[in-house]
């Protein structure tokens, strides 16, 4: 597999292994790389969140941090909160990313995260509704990547939906007198979680070649990817196809076929680890 040299023409170096069925890092095709979640406290550098989770899918490395905050709801959508997430690309997770403004690549991914909350509907925003028309709560969900190697969306999604779980919210009910917010902090609740996206990601290799979990060097070689969001029911929320190769239906099919039995995997390991840290 030496002929050709990996620096100089990485994708013949790449193809030679594709061949074979298996990639340079050792993996098949179809395998996801170590998959590991943290939540809580442990996380030392975000304690002032309401809810946190480290998801680490290789070397890809991602935070999430969930910040309750109490406003207004707005004027056409009395009855509902807000949620605002953000994906952050610091430039010390990559030499690709540069400090400054959010670059193109972190926000179409903050694009496909509200995306996804939105059509998988993991949380309504009436449930995050205290008072009608009076007062709401609004769940900043901050997701930073601490180390990019690729895949930064099913990293995403995990950390978001592992913080969430994380959050306990206090009572907060209004006061009919003073007409002010009064807040309870021994009285906390979780966050009602509606569904459980899991999000699944392929590169393409040559139109017709389909790899899952892709590093970031496997991103750059390929000729497209694409991004397969499922729930526990195995519905589709949905698909990211951003340009790139075509995929034809029985790839499409195959594509949802195989993030429905990775959704079983993250799913198990996210109950797990909750277990692990839930009060006896």
């Amino acid at each position: 597999l030496s002929i050709y040299s990996r620096t100089v023409e990485p994708l013949e170096y790449y193809r030679r292994f594709l061949k074979e069925n298996c990639r340079p890092d050792g993996r098949e095709l179809g395998e996801f790389r170590t998959t590991t979640v943290n939540i809580g406290k442990c996380l030392c550098s975000i304690t002032t969140a309401d809810g946190s989770a480290l998801v680490k899918l290789g070397n890809t490395t991602v935070i999430c941090g969930v910040k309750a905050e109490l406003a207004a709801p707005a004027v056409d959508a009395a009855n509902k909160g807000y949620i605002v997430p953000n994906v952050e690309l610091p430039s010390l997770c990559a030499e690709r990313f540069r400090s400054g403004p959010p670059g193109e690549e972190a926000q179409a991914a903050s694009q496909f995260i509200a995306d996804v909350i939105e059509n998988s509907q993991m949380m309504v925003k009436e449930d995050l509704c205290i008072a009608n028309g009076k007062l709401a709560w609004v769940l900043y969900c901050d997701i930073i990547c601490l180390d990019y190697d690729g895949n930064l969306l099913d990293a995403s999604v995990f950390a978001l939906l592992a913080a969430l779980k994380n959050v306990q919210l206090p009572l907060v009910t209004i006061n009919e007198e003073t007409g002010l917010s009064e807040v309870n902090l021994k009285q906390k609740n979780p966050l009602i979680i509606r569904k459980h996206p899991v999000a699944t990601s392929f590169a393409v290799f040559d139109d017709t070649l389909l790899i899952v979990d892709p590093t970031a060097e496997e991103e750059d070689l390929a000729t497209g990817t694409v991004t397969i969001v499922t729930d526990e029911e195995g519905r589709l929320c949905s698909v990211h196809k951003p340009g790139g190769s075509p995929l034809t239906g029985a790839k499409l099919q195959d594509c949802i076929t195989r993030a429905i039995t990775r959704h079983k995997e993250v799913k198990k390991l996210i109950d797990k680890v909750i277990k692990s840290i839930t009060p006896k």
